[in-house]
Parts: structure tokens; C-alpha cells; sequence
């Protein structure tokens, strides 16, 4: 379905059963004002495959309210393909699915041995169509750059994919959206002292990606056969604030001797979306392969779908926001702080008291004993965070609240319009 879509944005219209073509505006009338039809919103996903899942169980459930036009939109064919299956099947035909971009883009991308086409110029060349949406949802930022393109007329709609600590969460170009959702009080507290949301243009949601997490990974699935604790290493893409540049291979090395674990090893999804990341993680974690009670994963699907922040009895990492997937259920955590990192009082450094940290490799086992023995003396903490982190309300999932969110921002945005025309 994603390859078919990819050429057209399959829309089923109530008027003649045809199809929408991408980079038309159906919601404006022949006079150029709003004709009396369903706003169309697209959600647009640039970025690698992880995104996915944060913002599109939002676009189903807002298709399945039938107040709102939805289409998915991704520069590469594998994130369409993954966006698809993950809709409920019984609801794909309720949404578009698009290609957006340009050919000579995707060449580039396979011959410099990237997964993703280059941002600005996919996003240049989509800019006509782009400019036809009432609202466009992005998990990302550098989509901002729009309306420097030219695309003035969609409202702006900032979903967040993560809801960790780093400073790099509370980007300044959070304030050029229209309307933000936040995860909870944390992210809604940090935002409004930095000016980046305003009272009134934000909804508190929760954390939707639990939502698609749940719906589509196996949990019944595991990588060993024994009942030995699993340990995650799960280190963030950059070599600059993560630990597998320069302890990763000893890190593994030590659990591996000790004998008494089983252990993933899966970095940060982007770590491995291009030839020189994926060789680097290889020259480093490649070697481990071999050992049975070594699962080494370079970006699979399992990856980004919360199987190993579920499976997991232990997680051993750095900066990653995935650390709040984790203790959605507190377990046991050790940090790994390799670039001498003065964190305590840091707040983008926070999660790093919910268990143990090390600044040295050949400190690993004996941290991860602390980490289990002392787990008592971080559990509250790990409580705390989460709620702090993460809004749930046990009476109505995420997405819900993120879809009515949105669908009463766009009827407040219209109703705004209207009165506008009718004074002018």
C-alpha cells in the first residue's frame, strides 16, 4: 500500500470516489476562501523511522474522529511501508499515505550510504504541495525551515519524539510552532520558562508512542533461551556525549567475561543510519557477534518499538531518552558518564539519579551489582520521574487526547478565520 501511495496521496472523496492528488487544496473554494469541507492535515516524517511512532497512532485516531483529512508524508518508501502497517488494517483506508521529494534525492542518499534523502532540499521540493495542508504535525525541527520556503498557509503542530532531559528537547525553535503537545509537567515547565510554548497554544498528552509500542511489538519474542538477566547497553548516536566511542567495546567486554549475563546490544537508531555509522558500530560491537549470550541489533525494527526497554532486567547507558521507556516499569539503571561530564544539579542530566554512575569502563560489573543491590534507593525516584515525565491517564490513551487536542486547536483555528473574513 505505502509503494502504491507513493505517487498519490489515496484519499477516497465522499463527493466522487476519485483520488486527491498530492498538491491540491480541496479546503479552499473557488473564491480562494475556506470552502465548508474537512481541514486536511499532514503528518509529515523527514526523519529516521523512529519518529514514526510517536506521532502515528495521533493521525489514526484524529482519521477516526472524521473531523479531519489526514495524510502521512515521508521522504523514503521503508517509512511509508512501516507507517502502514502500523494503522490498524480495518483503518488504512481512512488515511492518505505520500511520497514526498525528488528521485535525484533519493540517488544521492543511496550512493553517500544514507537511509534518508537530504532534508532542506526534499523539503524545497515539496514546498508547493506542502503549502495546500491546513496543518502540518512534525517530531522534529528542522521542518521549520518552511516557512522560510515559502509554506505560510498550515498551521505549524509540534509532536515531540522523546521526552528525555538533554537540552537539545528544548530547542528554541519549539516556539516558531503554532501549537506544541507535551509528554507532561516536565517538558511543560521547562517550555514555558524558556518561552518556547505559550498558555493556550499547547496540550498536555502523554507519551503516544506507548500506544504504537504496544500495539505492534512481539512480547513474547526474546533473543536467548536461558533465564539469565538481561542487560540493554543502549548508548546514544553521538560520539561526542555517548559512551560507545570510547568505552563501548570494554563496557561489552567486561559483562561478556563476567559470564553471568545475557546482553543487547542496541544503540540509538541513528548511530546506524548511514555507511560510516554502521561501520563504526560494527569495528566496535562486530567482534561480539559470535557469543551466544551477545544479541548485537544495528537498527532493526525491535530497535525502535520498545522491545528491548520491555524484555530488558537492566539497562546500561549515557543520554539516551529511552531511559524514561525503561522505567515505565523501574528496574535497575547504570550510567556511563565517559566524557568526565560535571552532571549533579545539571537538569539535562537527570535521569542519572535513577541508579548508579561510572566514569570508567573496567567499573562496569561492579556498578551493575550496585545497581541491583541498591536498586531500593532509586526505585521512588524512577516513580517520580516517570509521572513527572510522562502524563498517563488510565481512562483514555495518549493518542486520544493528542488527536482531540489537535481537532480542537484546528476548530478553534478556524473559527478564528471565519470571524476574521466576516469583520474584513
Amino acid at each position: 500500500m505505502a509503494t502504491h501511495a507513493a505517487k498519490y496521496l489515496l484519499r477516497q472523496s465522499a463527493e466522487d470516489d476519485g483520488l486527491v492528488k498530492a498538491g491540491e487544496h480541496p479546503s479552499l473554494g473557488t473564491d480562494g476562501k475556506h470552502a465548508d469541507v474537512r481541514p486536511r492535515v499532514a503528518f509529515l516524517f523527514i526523519g529516521q523511522a523512529h519518529q514514526l511512532l510517536h506521532g502515528i497512532t495521533i493521525a489514526e485516531q484524529l482519521a477516526l474522529s472524521g473531523q479531519v483529512d489526514v495524510d502521512i508524508l515521508s521522504t523514503t518508501a521503508i517509512n511509508l511501508e512501516l507507517a502502514c502497517n502500523l494503522v490498524l488494517p480495518e483503518n488504512r483506508h481512512l488515511l492518505g499515505f505520500g511520497w514526498i521529494g525528488a528521485k535525484i534525492l533519493t540517488t544521492i542518499a543511496v550512493r553517500l550510504g544514507r537511509l534518508l534523502p537530504p532534508k532542506l532540499p526534499s523539503l524545497f521540493a515539496a514546498r508547493r504541495m506542502l503549502n495546500g495542508y491546513d496543518a502540518i504535525v512534525l517530531p522534529e525541527r528542522t521542518s521549520t525551515i518552511l516557512r522560510k520556503l515559502g509554506v505560510r498557509r498550515p498551521k505549524l503542530i509540534h509532536i515531540d519524539h522523546g521526552a528525555g532531559d538533554r537540552a537539545v528537547g528544548y530547542d528554541k525553535r519549539i516556539a516558531r510552532f503554532d501549537f506544541a503537545l507535551v509528554a507532561g509537567r516536565k517538558q511543560e515547565r521547562r517550555m514555558l520558562a524558556d518561552g518556547l510554548i505559550r498558555p493556550g497554544a499547547y496540550a498536555m498528552v502523554g507519551y503516544p508512542k506507548f500506544d504504537a509500542a504496544d500495539r505492534i511489538r512481539d512480547r513474547s519474542w526474546s533473543p536467548f533461551s536461558d533465564t539469565r538477566p538481561v542487560i540493554l547497553y543502549n548508548p546514544h548516536f553521538s560520539a561526542e556525549l555517548g559512551s560507545w566511542a570510547r568505552d563501548g567495546h570494554e563496557i561489552v567486554r567486561h559483562i561478556v567475561e563476567s559470564g553471568r549475563f545475557n546482553l543487547i546490544i542496541a544503540p540509538h537508531i541513528r548511530l546506524c543510519d548511514s555507511r560510516k555509522g554502521r561501520a563504526a558500530a560494527e569495528a566496535i560491537f562486530g567482534t561480539f557477534r559470535p557469543f551466544p549470550q551477545v544479541y548485537l541489533d544495528l537498527g532493526s525494527e525491535r530497535s525502535i518499538d520498545m522491545t528491548y526497554t520491555s524484555l530488558a532486567d537492566i539497562y546500561v547507558g549515557d543520554v539516551s531518552s529511552q531511559i524514561y521507556e525503561f522505567i515505565r516499569t523501574p528496574r535497575p539503571c547504570l550510567f556511563v558518564n565517559s566524557h568526565g561530564k560535571d552532571w549533579r544539579g545539571d537538569p539535562s542530566y537527570a535521569h542519572w539519579n535513577f541508579g548508579p554512575v561510572i566514569d570508567q569502563a573496567k567499573m562496569t560489573v561492579a556498578a551493575i551489582d550496585a545497581s541491583i543491590h541498591t536498586h531500593d534507593d532509586y526505585r521512588d525516584r524512577q516513580r517520580e520521574a516517570f509521572v513527572e515525565t510522562i502524563d498517563e491517564h488510565a481512562d483514555c490513551r495518549s493518542s486520544v487526547r493528542a488527536a482531540d487536542a489537535i481537532a480542537g486547536f484546528l476548530r478553534d483555528a478556524a473559527t478564528r478565520c471565519i470571524s476574521e473574513e466576516n469583520q474584513a
